[in-house]
């Protein structure tokens, strides 16, 4: 392995070099094992603890089969989807692998193991392609989006995010991104930015492209310039993007943050319109059962009251339960609401009249296709769209990482090194990079 980390670190190594180098027989990764997938059994939520599931384990090598490849991963970063693998909801993701190896896919078997090595993000260099991969070569710097399709059936062919064999790498398959080393399908792989670093650069491939295709996309909002844009959580993972998105095309953000701090992350973004729900209170539930609409009210009312009357054309859910009564109702009238996430609970609840009387319209999203990634990533590498990352760990502390996002402790993304030996590394852009450092390093300040 310091093989690899010295050819990745030189400055000189060429593809032949990294052509040269052998694999190793196994690597470190970030797994839970199948035999404790009942651990957390009779737990609330809260208090299942990601340190205790998540472990850091020698597992095998796979060999890169036909259009796949190995990537030496020098950073990763912690998504929701690990929270909720870790944590074995809504259901442990054994059975995924499991389901994905009963396809006739001939390197799905290789998937169903008793440890699932976990990690939808990554920013590394390519190790080793199998056959038929043309695009991409050893000694490549890459960051990989977390898509993983076969396009045997029709459906994907219009949108990819179709395609009844769609899959998220490193949550529904194996040998993900919080690892030293991973295996990806090469249509996975993008350019990495080459004014960040390795941490920065493996921050924002899940949520910048999940962002950009429920604002952006003709299959999301098709947010315009004047949309009035409520984020939910618009300091956190996903609502950093969004909330940068909706700057940049000239829509009118309302952020929802928790604290004084976020609060100023965002407005520091460019957001002017900003409510602090730690702040003013905000309850939408008078119980575990029972919605409150009055607080609905009178969160519309202080919508209303910084947008000078307006209600918001968009609503960006993700956090579900606990949020989506409200949303449904603040939106206005034809509105939309679009969902990717329910990280308070999968079973809504919501008025149905405020949906269907007002014309409103739910849409789903989930990540996003080939195109809307390889979008989102060019605005990173334009540098149009920044990093929020605000804090790194080793790899070895990844349950802590985890148990972060868990308690939503963090603002941005929490990143994960793996094989690069500190932060810092990996920027070949030095004169873009310094244009747009206090922008990257904007949410470091935590």
């Amino acid at each position: 392995m310091q093989d690899i980390i010295s050819a990745v670190l030189a400055e000189d190594a060429v593809a032949a070099d990294f052509a040269a180098l052998d694999l190793p027989e196994s690597y470190r990764g970030a797994v839970i094992l199948k035999e404790e997938a009942e651990m957390f059994e009779g737990m609330a939520t809260k208090d299942k603890d990601p340190q205790k599931s998540l472990h850091i384990r020698e597992v095998p090598t796979p060999e890169p089969g036909p259009g796949e490849a190995v990537i030496a991963v020098m950073a990763s970063a912690i998504n929701y989807n690990t929270v909720w693998s870790a944590i074995f909801e809504p259901l442990p993701t054994f059975g995924f692998l499991e389901r994905y190896a009963r396809t006739d896919d001939p390197g799905a078997a290789r998937h169903d193991r008793p440890y699932h090595v976990l990690g939808s993000d990554l920013a590394g260099v390519v190790l080793r392609t199998g056959p038929g991969v043309r695009h991409w070569k050893p000694g490549d710097r890459v960051v990989a989006h977390c898509l993983s399709i076969e396009l045997r059936s029709p459906d994907g062919h219009d949108d990819s995010m179709l395609d009844p064999e769609q899959r998220i790498w490193g949550f529904e398959t194996n040998y993900g991104g919080l690892a030293e080393l991973s295996l990806v399908k090469a249509n996975q792989l993008m350019p990495m930015p080459a004014h960040l670093t390795w941490e920065e650069a493996a921050s924002s491939g899940l949520v910048n492209s999940t962002a950009y295709r429920q604002l952006v996309s003709r299959n999301g909002a098709q947010m315009k310039q004047g949309d009035v844009t409520l984020i939910w959580g618009a300091a956190g993972g996903l609502g950093s993007y969004a909330t940068q998105l909706a700057v940049n095309g000239g829509a009118i953000p309302v952020c929802v943050v928790s604290g004084r701090r976020k609060a100023e992350l965002v407005r520091s973004m460019g957001a002017e319109l900003v409510i602090d729900r730690a702040e003013e209170g905000y309850r939408f539930w008078k119980d575990a059962t029972t919605p409150d609409p009055k607080e609905w009210k009178r969160f519309g009312s202080r919508i209303r009251e910084l947008t000078g009357g307006d209600d918001p054309d968009i609503v960006v859910e993700h956090p579900g339960r606990e949020t989506f009564g409200a949303s449904v109702f603040v939106a206005r009238r034809g509105g939309t609401i679009v969902t990717c996430a329910s990280t308070s609970g999968y079973r809504h609840e919501y008025d149905n009249r405020y949906l269907w009387m007002a014309l409103k319209r739910v849409i789903g999203t989930h990540f996003a296709n080939y195109r809307e990634a390889w979008a989102a990533n060019r605005l990173i590498e334009k540098g149009m769209v920044h990093p929020t990352l605000s804090k790194v760990y080793p790899l070895e502390a990844v349950g802590t990482a985890t148990q972060d996002v868990h308690r939503n402790r963090h603002s941005g993304k929490v990143g994960v090194l793996c094989l690069a030996p500190e932060e810092g590394l990996g920027v070949r852009d030095p004169e873009l990079r310094e244009r747009h450092l206090p922008a990257i390093n904007r949410f470091r300040q935590d």
